[in-house]
């Protein structure tokens, strides 16, 4: 274990941990912040941020990151690389083993976000990085002058089916309703695309291929039910998400779809411990929510330690 002890760890490096870490550390708290894979969590792959407010015209995601994370670390912020394995709570003090290693805290935001939820029909797991992928902006340079799919009715599925008509031949909407999610500007944008049609009222039942790759998609009418096979040669999905808090189901209390439950302040089940953005049970996911929150679970934060000093 380590013999340091600080004031502050933060679980996930996305935009609500990046926000909670720039209010700790100016707030002159010692404070750690641990990201299992990449600084900016899911905006890494935006392409372009345009309600966020700022920045008329919109921001590129990983660009608006970058100015987070370095912003952030102006006031001593100190960051690692790690995956986070479990949460104990010894009252005062808090462990958090990362990778084996103990490191020792006397308070922890949770903000590692949401991961892509899988659909989990058959070919899926098998053509997963072959024609399957869960980020257009990651994958879709791959994929020129071919045809292509996306699963999901929301702004995610629109997103991305507007950015991948800048490589593929065609995009396919699958939608399993007969409207869509997305916000009305992004439906206008969808209808004004020539090479974007939208498939109502269907499911994906099986992705098809071979060695090379994704070859094609049973998808099945779910008025009729009458199946029919798609020549496709990527896949994307674009179906919601999962809260990444499974490492704490034993420790704090989660509602019946994994997130964690707070109240209206970011604290959670055990005096100490906040968690803030995506992985928190809450009505909008956005990154202007994120920040919101993790903004307020850094000033609850300080308010618990300023407790322990009176």
């Amino acid at each position: 274990m380590k013999d340091s002890l600080y004031d502050v760890v933060i679980i996930g490096g996305g935009p609500a941990g990046l926000t909670a870490g720039l209010y700790t550390s100016r707030a002159k708290l010692k404070t750690l912040l641990i990201e299992r894979m990449i600084m900016g969590g899911q905006v890494m792959t935006t392409t372009r941020v345009e309600n966020y407010p700022g920045f008329p015209g919109g921001i590129e995601g990983p660009e608006l990151m970058v100015r987070f994370q370095e912003h952030s670390q102006e006031f001593g912020l100190e960051t690692t690389y790690g995956e986070v394995e479990n949460l104990r709570d010894l009252g005062k003090e808090k462990i958090v083993t990362v990778d084996g290693e103990e490191i020792r805290t006397r308070c922890v935001i949770v903000t590692t976000g949401a991961e892509p939820r899988k659909l989990n029909v058959p070919g899926e797991t098998e053509f997963t990085g072959r024609g399957v992928s869960y980020c257009a902006t990651c994958d879709g340079a791959f994929f020129k002058e071919v045809p292509v799919a996306i699963i999901g009715g929301g702004d995610t599925a629109a997103e991305e089916a507007l950015f991948l008509t800048r490589f593929a031949s065609k995009v396919i909407i699958i939608h399993r309703r007969d409207k869509l999610r997305a916000t009305s500007i992004l439906q206008e944008r969808l209808a004004a695309n020539p090479k974007i049609e939208i498939l109502w009222n269907h499911t994906v039942e099986r992705i098809e291929g071979d060695a090379g790759g994704v070859k094609a998609l049973e998808v099945r009418n779910t008025e009729t039910n009458q199946k029919r096979s798609l020549s496709m040669e990527g896949a994307f999905f674009a179906i919601g998400v999962i809260p990444k808090a499974h490492f704490l189901a034993e420790v704090l209390k989660l509602d019946k779809d994994g997130y964690i439950l707070t109240d209206a302040e970011g604290r959670t089940s055990i005096p100490g411990v906040f968690a803030a953005g995506d992985v928190r049970k809450k009505l909008l996911k956005q990154i202007a929510t994120a920040v919101g929150d993790g903004a307020i679970a850094a000033i609850m934060a300080e308010k618990y330690l300023d407790e322990f000093e009176e």
